[in-house]
């Protein structure tokens, strides 16, 4: 098959794939190569596909039962063959992708791995695919939708596609509308309202399952997050979907609102859609700031990322001693407060340098506080200690 590009073969976990030649599209430094190239394929996004494969392999695992996954937005086919090479129990892969080179290459990329029998590529609209396999007895039961931007445009019919317990995976690179650079866009794509907190990262993931919450919830479906992380430019979300009415409700009840003060950096939750929450902040008296409706329930599931870190053992994965560490903090996370304290924004606020993460993890335990780190800021910690608090045991920390 002739390309009218230029290209190269890369080995990732166990599968071989050609994808476009990145350099022959940079002429400057700062240039985004995947962006210009005819096919989209970004070689920084590896730990994304491993933890991917992972994920897909511990719930196959967990259920018993051959899956049948299907990624709407595929470009070189990467993801989708090594779903097909590297996982036992993959029934069948559709892989799809809206431009036609990308397509071209992807069959290339399957013919090469001789996997025409389980692996099906096609050329059109994802949310049009994705309505195809939308009627029961039809559906997937893992899609994962990775696109350059905004998920939003595609969870309906993402939803609407899967079995009963099936996953869905989501990807949003739109950081800068969810960390509250841009409010007005988040409200208007995630339907809640961000907030500019040192802890914004969370708070991403948290407006990105709301928004899956509600949309779920017009088609009579839960959802279950059962884990995600934050890693670079984008956050990423694992849930599982429960149909029927009941499981809606319970997901919705799930909502809420973090209240945030910036004068002395309190942060508590209100919890449902529509309860009035408190306007003046507890320890200082001044006024609350609110991010959301958002979702306030788990966002990693202890015995899954257990799971997680016995299969990843016996995994050939290019970013195991990455996943190793998150995985640890995410099993750690699992039963930890909702939100974090970021402590260079701690610090700063206080005047003071930053004392070792460790020994102020030490303090609040001793005192009778859960504290623990958090892997969506290396000097970030999770506990239930009021702001006040921490800040005593910080000055006292730095002070001796």
């Amino acid at each position: 098959m002739n390309l009218d590009f230029p290209t190269e073969v890369v080995k990732e976990g166990e599968t071989s794939v050609v994808v476009p030649k990145l350099k022959a599209y940079v002429k400057e430094v700062w240039e985004y190569a995947p962006s210009k190239a005819p096919v989209f394929y970004n070689p920084t996004m590896e730990l994304n596909r491993d933890l991917a494969v992972l994920v897909l392999q511990t719930y196959q695992r967990k259920i018993s039962k051959e899956v049948f996954v299907c990624e709407p937005l595929a470009g070189c086919g990467i993801r989708s063959l090594r779903f097909a090479v590297e996982i036992e129990g993959v029934r069948k892969v559709v892989a799809n992708d809206i431009n036609p080179q990308a397509t071209k290459l992807a069959k290339l990329n399957v013919e090469r791995n001789k996997l025409t029998e389980k692996v099906s590529i096609t050329n059109e609209d994802a949310n049009l695919l994705l309505s195809r396999y939308a009627a029961p007895r039809n559906r997937f039961s893992f899609v994962d939708v990775d696109p350059f931007g905004s998920p939003v445009p595609y969870m309906d019919s993402a939803v609407r596609a899967l079995r009963n317990g099936g996953l869905l995976v989501l990807t949003a690179t739109d950081m800068a509308p969810l960390c509250g650079v841009h409010p007005k866009a988040c409200v208007r794509k995630y339907g809640g309202k961000p907030l500019r907190t040192g802890y914004c990262h969370e708070l991403a993931v948290r407006l990105l399952a709301g928004c899956l919450t509600m949309t779920a919830a017009k088609h009579d479906i839960g959802v279950e997050v059962i884990f995600s992380h934050s890693t670079d430019h984008y956050v990423r979300a694992y849930a599982i979907v429960h149909r029927g009415a009941k499981q809606a409700d319970n997901s919705i009840r799930k909502m809420g609102h973090i209240l945030h003060c910036f004068t002395c950096l309190h942060r508590e939750v209100s919890e449902g859609m529509f309860s009035p929450w408190k306007q003046d902040c507890v320890e200082c008296g001044s006024k609350l700031n609110a991010a959301g409706p958002l979702w306030l329930g788990k966002i990693f599931d202890k015995e899954f990322c257990v799971l997680m870190e016995k299969e990843v053992a016996e995994m050939h994965l290019g970013q195991k001693k990455k996943i190793h560490k998150l995985l640890s903090l995410s099993r750690i996370e699992a039963e930890a407060p909702v939100t974090y304290y970021a402590m260079d924004k701690v610090c700063h606020k206080m005047n003071l340098r930053i004392p070792p993460l460790t020994k102020t993890i030490d303090e609040l335990k001793t005192a009778g506080f859960q504290a623990t780190p958090t892997h969506f800021n290396s000097r970030g910690i999770r506990t239930d200690a009021p702001s006040s608090v921490l800040k005593a045991h910080i000055r006292r920390l730095v002070e001796t």
